[in-house]
């Protein structure tokens, strides 16, 4: 952490606490870091990016958000003006700045995708013209005919989920600059990769890249998604919370989204909401938590940002990586 951002904070405003190898930030002090000259998108835009059982409010994009793009926005400028000064010397090369890829990791139901879209409405209104895109690695993973065949789907999410090469060959090519590339579409209704739809991805100032295990090293050798990574967040919460979100969030979808003929979980419409309680806290004990110990929460440490939510599905802590 650069010890000028450190002075941004008022005389009155406590130091924040550092703990090896992490400033860390309680919500008050992280909020004095705010600029007076930060926008925020409007209220209708905040309150249309929220998720299923993740609400967002104007004042978490002004204590959180609003810092947070600050600290990003200046390593950009850093890294375009070391882009600069590595190229200076060779007027024939390639100048134009690679794409700032941005990692995105933490649980399911910890709130990581209302996150990343919000992230991406602050630093696009934060560089106006700026292009801004957001991919998950929902559309990485392999379809349900492939995972069935791979005795998989009681492991869906976890690393051996993903076709890795797949997201790689992505990342890859994002960073070297390439156009008009295409990313698999996932529909959470269906619980599968839609056939022949395609999100395209066309040389974005910045790629927000949002996903389970994004920053997970675990058992691979080659190459790993981190590797392409400019900047990386993790979204941390108490295990008991992000259980309790699971459920609240699952009892939510049965009544809603589960109700229709077109979801793969339409066969829980009918259960009683003791009997859909019953059946989240397995799926969450049974898939989600064991993926979370084993493979999720072990990565929290690669993060240059952790951010760390409470009950009300507020940030309260921010962790800042020394540098």
């Amino acid at each position: 952490m650069n010890p000028t951002a450190l002075k941004l904070a008022t005389a009155s405003t406590p130091a924040p606490r550092v703990e090896p190898p992490y400033v860390i930030f309680n919500r008050e002090q992280w909020a004095t870091l705010r600029s007076p000259l930060d926008q925020a998108p409007s209220r209708a835009s905040i309150e249309m990016l929220g998720g299923v059982n993740d609400p967002v409010m104007q004042n978490e994009v002004e204590a959180i958000f609003l810092p947070l793009a600050r600290l990003i926005n200046a390593h950009i400028r850093a890294a375009h003006e070391l882009n600069s000064i590595v190229f200076s010397g060779f007027p024939s090369a390639q100048t134009t700045p690679a794409p700032y890829v941005i990692g995105v990791a933490g649980s399911v139901a910890v709130g990581k995708s209302t996150f990343a879209r919000l992230l991406r409405a602050v630093l696009a209104e934060a560089g106006p013209g700026r292009n801004v895109e957001l991919v998950t690695t929902d559309g990485f993973l392999y379809p349900t005919r492939e995972l069935q065949e791979k005795a998989l789907m009681g492991r869906k999410g976890f690393p051996d989920s993903y076709d890795l090469v797949a997201m790689l060959d992505f990342l890859s090519a994002v960073k070297s600059g390439q156009s008009q590339l295409k990313v698999p579409v996932y529909s959470h209704e269906a619980y599968d990769v839609v056939p022949h739809e395609f999100q395209t991805v066309d040389m974005p100032d910045i790629l927000i890249f949002e996903g389970l295990n994004v920053l997970q090293t675990k058992n691979i050798t080659a190459a790993v998604a981190s590797d392409f990574f400019d900047f990386t967040i993790y979204m941390d919460a108490d295990h008991a919370l992000i259980e309790k979100w699971y459920i609240e969030r699952f009892l939510k979808l049965q009544r809603t989204v589960f109700q229709r003929a077109t979801s793969y979980f339409h066969h829980y419409k009918d259960l009683s909401e003791g009997e859909a309680v019953q059946v989240a806290r397995g799926i969450w004990q049974q898939i989600n938590l064991p993926n979370l110990l084993d493979n999720i929460a072990p990565t929290r440490g690669r993060a240059r940002v952790v951010l760390r939510k409470g009950e009300r599905h507020l940030i309260e802590e921010v962790s800042i990586r020394q540098t």
